[in-house]
């Protein structure tokens, strides 16, 4: 699959704008980049309910006929928005097998709900952010095992525009190597749920840090909506 060039960082000390299809792309803002301005969760002015509802979207306009297509073999009912499932089987289509873990997380970062649905605007973003994460996995993957180790996993994310400390990146390998840690590797379904966990709980603290210094304040209630859908996807 096609991927893009990855986007010079931006400076930020945890994350910049790299590794993201240009911003002028219908699909989306920028990997790495400050979140748009609406509010998080689905709820104006600050943490609502993780659960409101989605809003029915449209497909961007000059969308590829093909992803135009797939949503629509996946959607069977014609409501306009599919679930978790068909999303899996969707994405299934095109030589990738995602576990439901992976698949909710891609729900929740592209639509700030849990609802577990999603529609054409949002399935978009999905398909060419993937594309694109493709790519990098297998940039990195050098010795092409389907896999990628430790040193391997911190320079993709930092090509994503992520810096993340030599104790945080052993976290990572541990938490995502299927092995438990033995292989310290990953493999590419683990490598997506790795960079969705990296890039919505920096977003989220980014949310925060307004003054971009790499130190929040949070609440007790919107560090826990902060990281319990991460951990309950």
């Amino acid at each position: 699959m096609a991927g893009y060039p990855p986007n010079p960082g931006s400076g930020y000390p945890y994350g910049g704008a790299g590794g993201a299809p240009p911003s002028s792309q219908p699909y989306g803002a920028p990997y790495g980049a400050p979140p748009p301005s609406s509010a998080p969760y689905g709820a104006p002015g600050g943490y609502g309910s993780p659960f409101a509802s989605l809003v029915p979207s449209a497909f961007p306009p000059g969308t590829d006929p093909n992803v135009v297509a797939c949503f629509q073999a996946a959607d069977r009912d014609g409501s306009g928005m599919i679930d978790d499932k068909e999303l899996q089987s969707a994405l299934s289509g095109y030589s990738q097998s995602f576990s439901l873990r992976t698949v909710h997380l891609l729900m929740y970062l592209f639509t700030n709900t849990n609802v577990r649905k999603i529609g054409p605007k949002e399935f978009t973003s999905v398909f060419y952010s993937l594309q694109n994460w493709r790519s990098i996995f297998e940039r990195f993957d050098r010795d092409q095992s389907g896999k990628i180790d430790a040193t391997e996993l911190r320079d993709a994310l930092l090509s994503l525009g992520y810096s993340v400390s030599p104790t945080v990146l052993d976290l990572l390998v541990s938490k995502f190597d299927k092995t438990g840690g033995k292989n310290k590797a990953i493999e590419y379904d683990n490598f997506i749920e790795c960079c969705l966990t990296v890039k919505g709980l920096t977003e989220k603290f980014k949310e925060k840090d307004t003054a971009f210094s790499g130190s929040a304040t949070f609440t007790y209630e919107a560090f826990m909506l902060t990281v319990l859908p991460f951990l309950i996807a």
